[in-house]
């Protein structure tokens, strides 16, 4: 799904960061909420964005991806469009929930995107657990639900109205 040529030009040291839809695409959100809940073993995650419209659906996706990683079961809390601060609060709120915060800028007719994953602790996942998820994505072993059983859900926290932004 992902080339080592491709991984390297997204996958930095603190975040995975791209233009969009070249480099970082839609599709980029599942793989990355299934790896990250997997790497983590994650039974919870907040994911939030800072309200540009590529990321929304980046966002969303990375949500659906995260419920149906494997047996984990994820609770995933959607922040929507959020403030850093109110997503570090409800990462500490959840008692220890890994993170997802998506960002997008424009600047001459380029997007570029930049997701940065977090750890329980609050902290940005350090780059040995991002070439983890990495390498789970160049071998196309993105992981997928054992069951419907074993699927999480998703919990909407989110001023967002659009039905089309929200993941379900």
């Amino acid at each position: 799904m992902l080339s080592s040529a491709g991984a390297d030009a997204i996958f930095t040291e603190r975040s995975v960061r791209g233009r969009f839809p070249d480099q970082v695409h839609q599709g980029i959100g599942w793989w990355l909420g299934a790896c990250l809940v997997v790497t983590q073993q994650a039974s919870r995650l907040a994911v939030a964005h800072d309200g540009h419209p590529v990321v929304s659906e980046i966002a969303a996706r990375l949500c659906r991806g995260a419920i149906n990683a494997q047996h984990y079961r994820c609770q995933v809390q959607y922040l929507g469009h959020s403030s850093t601060d109110d997503f570090f609060s409800a990462m500490k709120a959840s008692g220890g929930a890994c993170g997802a915060w998506l960002d997008a800028s424009d600047d001459l007719g380029v997007t570029t995107v930049e997701i940065t994953l977090y750890s329980r602790g609050g902290l940005a996942l350090p780059p040995a657990a991002l070439r983890g998820i990495r390498l789970l994505m160049e071998r196309d072993q993105v992981p997928i639900p054992v069951n419907d059983a074993a699927r999480g859900a998703i919990q909407v926290s989110s001023g967002d109205t659009d039905p089309g932004r929200i993941p379900s």
